[in-house]
């Protein structure tokens, strides 16, 4: 049988193995790059939240929306404002070439807002999906806890390339724990804030607007401050040191051909 050429079988599991020594090359190359937990914890939620930009662009469409309504008293105008600073915000981005990620965000979350506003008519509705999406969100997390698979852990998961391997280790399930509490408090408040608001008879479009954007990023910015400062408290390798050797159990040497002549 001639040897396999290198279109066939023995080809493709060459090139997968260079795939898969790639791939390991890539994640010790970010381990090497963020040496604890901790730090590729930080790096992460840093790119997650998308910086200042990214949060200020999830930020301006809501201010949009919420100051034309309350100059014009129209749905319609407002959510054509609101529409309108998300697509303007994504026409940068992609003139700029960067990554429009965070805008995509935000133009989805007024579209779906804007089809709350006019399918009711009701300014106020346009953030009763906000509620909805932080009270999931907040479950989510809270249920994440409870079961000892906290959703930050994941993160860890995304810089080894192994998604469950964290949880072996108590002390990293314990401080994800920590971490996925500071994550979700932004969440339950906001829902603790603006869902008796958005109850509340009457317009309710202005201190709703006004507490979306008071809740947004700056407390976004607050958690995410609250998990620096736990971070910063803490050094944990990403992988444990090889164990030493117990005193006197070292392996003795072995006996070379002259020392054995000698005995």
């Amino acid at each position: 049988m001639s040897p396999p050429g290198p279109d066939t079988d023995g080809g493709d599991g060459v090139e997968d193995e260079r795939v898969r020594v790639a791939e390991a090359s890539g994640r010790a190359a970010e381990e090497r790059a963020h040496d604890t937990v901790e730090a590729a914890v930080r790096a992460q939620l840093t790119k997650a939240l998308g910086g200042v930009r990214g949060m200020v662009e999830a930020a301006v469409p809501t201010i949009g929306f919420t100051v034309a309504y309350l100059v014009t008293k129209e749905v319609k105008t407002a959510v054509i404002v609101g529409v309108g600073a998300s697509v303007l915000l994504l026409a940068l981005r992609l003139v700029q070439r960067s990554s429009p990620q965070f805008v995509l965000n935000s133009l989805v979350g007024i579209a779906v807002a804007a089809f709350f506003a006019l399918r009711s008519g009701n300014a106020e509705d346009a953030f009763l999906p906000g509620i909805i999406y932080n009270a999931a969100y907040a479950a989510g997390m809270l249920l994440s806890i409870v079961v000892r698979w906290p959703l930050v852990g994941f993160i860890i998961g995304s810089v080894t390339g192994d998604p469950t391997a964290w949880r072996s280790d108590p002390g990293i399930v314990r401080l994800c724990s920590r971490l996925t509490w500071l994550l979700m408090a932004p969440c339950l408040l906001r829902v603790v804030v603006q869902y008796p608001i958005w109850l509340s008879a009457g317009d309710q479009s202005g201190p709703l607007g006004i507490a979306k954007i008071a809740m947004g990023w700056p407390l976004q910015v607050a958690s995410l401050a609250l998990m620096v400062a736990l971070l910063a408290r803490g050094r944990t390798p990403f992988a444990a040191p090889a164990a030493e050797p117990a005193a006197g159990s070292a392996a003795e040497p072995a006996v070379g051909p002259e020392e054995d002549a000698a005995t």
